[in-house]
């Protein structure tokens, strides 16, 4: 970073996110946005005794205001995703046993996907901050292990939380209740909501 400040038209939003998965889904709604990239420090570590929805929601802030600090004036938002099941938190798999234990963990059983949404307004008099949370309800079928070592080797479980992506096409993910873009990582419904406030 050289330090100097960007300034760009609050009428475009700034999406702080370095996933190509939630520039596709942003860019879907049609709408103008520039991409400023938060610093990795912005993404730490669960607290203790924090519950899954403080955990996504202080991300997703965290986010948004790394990328914030880099701009003068503009609306930045920011999202973070996590797969949760049976209380544990899954997040992306730090590598492929990491990932078919997840799936081992997740198969044949409900879960939830949840995002944390934050939408930041800042001009250079004030500035405004609104974060929220969003839940899908899903179901894994009781996959074989044939059929989960197969999807291991595809890698399409890479820089996914759960190690799944819903968008991947398997017909062993259901949605039960709630939002299909949270479970790829962006709720866009929640989205479009917290910008017309």
């Amino acid at each position: 970073m050289s330090g100097c400040m960007k300034t760009v038209p609050q009428s475009v939003l700034v999406l702080a996110s370095s996933s190509p998965r939630r520039r596709q889904l942003l860019g879907s709604l049609g709408i103008g946005f520039e991409v400023i990239e938060p610093d990795s420090s912005a993404e730490d570590g669960r607290l203790a005794d924090e519950t899954p929805e403080d955990y996504v929601c202080r991300l997703a802030v965290q986010k948004v205001r790394s990328a914030a600090g880099k701009i003068t004036a503009c609306t930045v938002i920011g999202c973070d995703t996590v797969a949760v099941c049976n209380g544990n938190i899954l997040e992306k798999p730090n590598s492929l046993d990491d990932a078919r234990c997840m799936l081992k963990m997740l198969r044949g059983s409900e879960h939830a996907v949840l995002s944390g949404l934050c939408v930041l307004h800042q001009t250079p008099d004030n500035v405004c901050e609104c974060v929220r949370y969003a839940v899908t309800k899903l179901r894994m079928e009781a996959i074989t292990d044939e059929t989960l070592e197969n999807y291991l080797q595809t890698g399409a479980w890479q820089g996914k939380a759960g190690a799944f992506g819903y968008q991947d096409d398997n017909d062993w993910i259901q949605i039960i209740e709630g939002s299909e873009s949270n479970v790829v990582g962006f709720p866009l419904e929640l989205l479009q909501e917290m910008l017309t406030y």
